[in-house]
């Protein structure tokens, strides 16, 4: 889901983020979609549950496989989702004969979750990248600002003289543990969805358990001993780890803001925006923005908490509220690296001139 804002020519270059909007578009959906149910498809093979000429045959077909998105949606709008109008698509095109060897044991959230984490796992990756250029930058900062004089401020007021790199430390100290974090928090998140209608596999008899492990090691996901349908942590987890990013820099952004005030002047700042009314005015935007998604990331935080309350083994409300939360989340995160990235090219100078 998308921000009607970051959709608006007008407003896009401050809000939109094609890259990460890219994870959750509906082609990807729909390849990941496919991607899970062909993965599903081998292990019924391989672990005797569908004979193996008939799975042959059903992947075969499956691979040329590309349903129409417009369909999917109308089928939302039906069925409250689209996997239903997806698998009645995919069993029509390998046909009657092959349709008993595809979604064999599998249910709607499995197909959706499963998508859900592999999209996130791309994402990750691209705020990691992200991440570790923000900290880069900042240690460039340090090492040519981070001896000079300025002054602390607390509650607003003068303190006592620190040095630049007293201000940068509580910039730079907690986004080095986000990214150091990151790797528990994607472990947390990055697993296998694969529990069948009511959530314990007893479709497949005594082989969900082994045919759950073949999908996951295809995948490269964690195995969790049951299906996650009503336990919402890790989507907590994560929409917590991001919500997080962007207070740290959301943290910097109303630093640089109060230290770019015209008779402060702690900071100097190429390229800043103008005004309409007073062209004497420089005004901090990119630093506004990084307050705005941290702001605006904290109240999406509180959504996602509600969204674990599932009620008994399966969800239609609690689940679809996170369809709405976290893409914009990921999307605010990743669009507030690329800003706080900007804003550090921006900077000229910090603190007091060396005498």
């Amino acid at each position: 889901m998308s921000s009607f804002i970051a959709d608006n020519a007008c407003f896009a270059p401050l809000f939109a983020d094609a890259e990460i909007e890219e994870q959750f578009a509906a082609e990807a959906l729909m390849a990941r979609c496919l991607a899970f149910e062909l993965e599903l498809t081998r292990a019924l093979r391989d672990q005797d549950v569908v004979e193996k000429t008939m799975a042959d045959a059903a992947l075969q077909a499956m691979e040329t496989f590309k349903p129409d998105a417009s369909l999917l949606g109308a089928g939302s709008l039906n069925d409250g989702l689209p996997v239903p109008a997806y698998v009645r698509a995919l069993k029509a095109h390998v046909g009657v004969e092959l349709s008993p060897a595809v979604h064999v044991g599998a249910t709607s959230q499995d197909l959706l979750d499963t998508a859900l984490v592999l999209g996130l796992r791309e994402v990750s990756s691209i705020l990691a990248n992200r991440l570790e250029r923000v900290i880069n930058l900042l240690d460039q900062v340090q090492a040519r600002f981070g001896d000079r004089p300025m002054m602390a401020r607390t509650r607003m007021q003068a303190a006592l003289p620190i040095t630049v790199s007293d201000r940068l430390d509580t910039w730079l100290l907690p986004l080095r543990s986000h990214l150091e974090s990151l790797p528990f928090v994607r472990q947390q998140i990055e697993q296998l969805q694969f529990g069948g209608a009511v959530g314990n596999r007893n479709a497949l008899n005594d082989r969900g358990d082994v045919v759950a492990a073949q999908i996951a090691n295809a995948f490269g996901l964690g195995n969790p001993a049951k299906a996650w349908h009503a336990m919402r942590e890790p989507v907590v987890t994560y929409g917590d780890f991001l919500s997080k990013v962007t207070g740290s820099l959301g943290k910097m952004g109303m630093d640089i803001c109060l230290m770019a005030q015209q008779g402060v002047s702690e900071i100097a700042l190429k390229g800043s925006g103008s005004s309409s009314a007073m062209p004497h005015k420089q005004n901090p935007v990119l630093a506004e923005m990084l307050v705005t998604f941290a702001r605006f990331n904290a109240v999406q935080v509180p959504a996602l908490h509600h969204a674990m309350v599932h009620e008994q083994e399966r969800s239609g409300m609690a689940w679809t509220l996170e369809w709405m939360v976290l893409p914009l989340m990921a999307t605010t995160t990743g669009k507030a690296l690329l800003h706080a990235t900007s804003l550090l090219d921006q900077i000229e100078a910090i603190g007091d001139e060396p005498v």
